[in-house]
């Protein structure tokens, strides 16, 4: 079972952050996990909120912000330089892509273009790209890009409106039906699962043949599992 750094090793940096994610490679990650958006003149950047008031003493939405006003106030992770970080270390990446958006379907297709712009580079390094959203129709956008596609659900009943290769459930519904990923693997489905912290539910998840965790403290998370 492989652990992903949900967006970087967030229990002890700032999410989302270069910091972060530098961290994700000192505790062991073999991969990271990224929300991104659009700002106003359509730089993808690595934010989970669609404002900025949770994690800044300021409050601006990102889709009605240009990216250089973003990086002075608080300072955001462009995607193309975490692929970059990604690339250099060897790390799979898994990209979340929020919606709803007021552009729609374009953060997809920036971020389609962005990996076939680093298709050679992603190639050689060996790393597994994969594309996540909650939008059914947004995961739909990314089979048809011929992306690794992860269709990330809250809700149990959705599992059963997937066409992706992957599926990512909450760790709640593992928790809650000891069977869902045994059933999603004779489907010929990858489980990844979000956001798995506790020790105990780590080793749930291998147990159960998980094939990705995302988690906050990824060391733990390798301690856990008796990782060295």
């Amino acid at each position: 079972m492989l652990i992903y750094a949900h967006r970087g090793a967030s229990a002890d940096f700032l999410e989302g952050t270069k910091a972060a994610y530098e961290g994700a490679i000192a505790q062991g990650a073999d991969g990271f996990e990224c929300d991104v958006r659009l700002t106003k003149d359509q730089q993808i950047i690595c934010y989970h909120d669609a404002n900025t008031t949770r994690l800044a003493e300021v409050n601006l939405e990102i889709a009605n912000t240009d990216y250089a006003k973003l990086k002075q106030e608080v300072d955001p992770y462009l995607l193309t330089e975490l692929l970059d970080l990604a690339i250099a270390h060897k790390k799979n990446l898994a990209i979340e892509t929020k919606h709803p958006v007021p552009t729609g379907g374009l953060i997809e297709k920036m971020v389609h273009q962005l990996l076939a712009s680093k298709e050679k580079q992603i190639r050689v390094s060996g790393i597994n790209i994969s594309i996540m959203s909650f939008s059914w129709l947004a995961t739909q956008r990314n089979i048809r890009a011929g992306f690794e596609s992860v269709y990330l659900i809250a809700d149990e009943r959705l599992a059963k409106l997937n066409l992706a290769g992957v599926i990512a459930p909450s760790i709640r519904i593992i928790k809650n039906n000891s069977s869902f990923v045994e059933k999603q693997k004779i489907m010929g489905r990858k489980v990844f699962v979000w956001t798995v912290n506790d020790p105990s539910d780590v080793k749930l998840c291998a147990d159960a043949g998980v094939d990705v965790i995302m988690s906050d403290k990824p060391a733990q998370a390798r301690k856990a599992l008796g990782y060295s």
